[in-house]
């Protein structure tokens, strides 16, 4: 037994567990990658002061450690391996306060988006990020990862939502960072910079979160159904540019729409049609909407439009469904570049081009109210096969052509890594590794990932 795994066992009990499912499971996340072997053991935290024993031991031994949430990260980011202690904060889901005066929140970070917002309901508050996982997916993983989903065009993405942050450092040590304030420009912004560092930088703990009134509104959904999906991503920049800001705006190709369609066995009413799908909420709900689907119209749309609030969010369902419409079709590698909000349907282009020329089928889906787009590369078997990954980087840099960064909302983990720097230049890149040297000298949080070896 291995000097960490002993103290491990004599600090926090039953809590470490080496069984052969728990150090499986987490060798994994949602994107299909899987490390190279299962790690040393799994700890449940269910405490700081387990989070910080673990952080001691580990910087005592020199031990890597891997900070888990549920699992559903989609670039490899949270997959731990041999030799590395896999911490996992699922267990942590507390709300430790809710302030409606303050309009914040203080959680612990194992609690799921759903949960927080079944929480938060009775106050008559909400907190705004969205992804399309929220059933699935906890508020640290978010953070780790600066989550953005379906909401973020409107109301922000997680940095826009996160007021203050608890954080374990490498050595065990407990900092506060940020303000419950909604001002406060004290110091370097450390909170921005832990949203996002996808466990590099210390383990978070606990969250103070900006949270919104929830306001009894009319809510307007509409679909658009286009002849191919340039079309439909040239009406989304159009509805941007006609000054109208929905909360939602979703655009899937057609082979989303057809896989989707599928899966939950109802009619595909255009085969080989784009689908926007948008929302509109708020006291000017109605007449927005009324706004949009003239310019759908005029983009050459055809628009259904509904303010049924039950309808609309069985036509949001519809976009939902979508990783797991992918799992039917595959193995699906789930990718995320973002492109400035008037070059989408170039980018689209971009897409299809690379479908075509390295023989590989790329269902995409976007948020088309800020650019972010999800290709889908579907292959069979386990791993990608060689024209996969040809495929991704032609496409990578279709993106930084275009204006573009490589990552809008899921990380770069471990599938992203070769091209980081190619984005941000040999000076920042090298920049960046100091920086988390300095939080991390003995480097053993999440070693390999978002840097490239």
């Amino acid at each position: 037994m291995s000097e960490a795994l002993a103290r491990l066992r004599a600090a926090l009990g039953g809590r470490v567990d080496t069984g052969a499912e728990a150090v499986e499971a987490a060798r994994a996340d949602r994107s299909g990658f899987r490390s190279a072997g299962a790690p040393l053991a799994v700890v449940h935290a269910e405490s700081v002061g387990d989070v910080q024993s673990v952080l001691r031991i580990a910087h005592d031994t020199g031990t890597p450690v891997v900070t888990r949430g549920a699992g559903t990260g989609l670039a490899g980011g949270a997959n731990a391996g041999p030799g590395e202690i896999a911490l996992s904060l699922r267990r942590m889901t507390r709300v430790l306060e809710i302030s409606p005066d303050d309009l914040l929140a203080v959680v612990e970070p194992g609690i799921l988006n759903a949960d927080l917002d079944a929480a938060l309901a009775p106050h008559g508050l909400w907190w705004a990020p969205d992804p399309a996982s929220r059933a699935i997916s906890t508020v640290g993983g978010n953070i780790a990862t600066g989550a953005g989903g379906l909401l973020c065009a409107k109301y922000g993405v997680v940095r826009d939502a996160v007021l203050a942050l608890d954080v374990v450092l490498a050595d065990g040590r407990l900092i506060h960072t940020g303000h419950r304030s909604v001002k406060g420009v004290t110091g370097l912004d450390l909170t921005a910079l832990l949203i996002g560092s996808e466990g590099t930088l210390g383990v978070v703990v606990g969250a103070t979160l900006k949270l919104r009134r929830r306001v009894a509104s009319a809510v307007c959904t509409l679909t658009a159904l286009f002849p191919d999906v340039r079309s439909a991503a040239a009406a989304s920049a159009a509805v941007t540019a006609a000054g109208v800001q929905p909360a939602i705006m979703e655009l899937l190709d057609a082979a989303s729409v057809a896989a989707i369609s599928a899966l939950l066995r109802v009619p595909d009413v255009a085969a080989g049609a784009a689908q926007l799908t948008i929302q509109t909420d708020g006291p000017a709900a109605a007449a927005e909407a009324e706004t949009i689907a003239r310019v759908l119209r005029d983009a050459g749309g055809r628009v259904a439009l509904t303010a049924d609030p039950e309808e609309g969010e069985r036509l949001l369902a519809f976009r939902r469904a979508m990783h797991p419409a992918m799992e039917t079709l595959g193995t699906a590698l789930i990718e995320d570049v973002s492109v400035p909000r008037s070059r989408m349907a170039e980018m689209f282009s971009e897409i299809e081009r690379v479908a075509r020329e390295h023989d590989v089928v790329i269902p995409t889906v976007a948020h088309a109210g800020d650019g972010n787009l999800h290709p889908n590369f579907v292959f069979d078997g386990a791993e990608a096969p060689e024209r996969v990954w040809a495929a991704a980087d032609d496409l990578f840099r279709a993106a930084l052509r275009l204006g573009g960064t490589l990552t809008g909302e899921h990380g770069v983990g471990v599938l992203k890594r070769r091209w980081l720097a190619d984005e941000l230049g040999d000076d920042q890149w090298r920049l960046q590794r100091d920086i988390v040297r300095v939080f991390d000298p003995r480097g053993i949080l999440n070693p390999g990932k978002v840097f490239a070896p």
